[in-house]
């Protein structure tokens, strides 16, 4: 008899709170004085610069992957989420170079997609060593 309370208590309380109003989503949209300001630790590197064109609302990823011969990622490296605000979106993607073997392609690639729909690529950039670099200004291109 007291296991049915305890079983009822809980569907009870499990209804309860999936009844309930679901919370707002979270999200963490990196500031351009963040992607400058923040030091990157010792033991990383980072790839940094900016997309250009990615409009406002839109999602913007980069990523760094490993690329195998099939020409398909096969490893994913270091990536970055960001909100286009319709003007220059600076980046940057840290990584740690430890993660470089010798005879891997590693490229870097990105998109932009607004409301689920991919709307922009970013031009594949071969990423040739381990070391921070600068990409400078990455202009976006329509998708057909």
């Amino acid at each position: 008899m007291y296991l049915r309370h305890l079983t009822l208590l809980g569907a009870l309380s499990l209804l309860g709170a999936c009844a309930s109003e679901p919370a707002e989503p979270v999200t963490i949209e990196p500031s351009a004085k963040s992607v400058e300001t923040a030091a990157t630790p010792a033991h990383l590197r980072e790839i940094n610069g900016n997309l250009i064109g990615v409009p406002e609302g839109a999602n913007a990823e980069v990523a760094l992957l490993v690329i195998g011969d099939t020409g398909l990622p096969i490893q994913l490296l270091g990536n970055i989420q960001l909100r286009g605000n319709g003007s220059t979106l600076p980046f940057r993607v840290i990584f740690n170079p430890e993660t470089f073997d010798r005879g891997i392609r590693v490229e870097l690639r990105g998109r932009a997609t607004l409301k689920g729909f991919l709307i922009q690529d970013m031009p594949t950039q071969l990423i040739r060593s381990a070391d921070t670099q600068s990409l400078g200004d990455i202009r976006m291109q329509s998708t057909p």
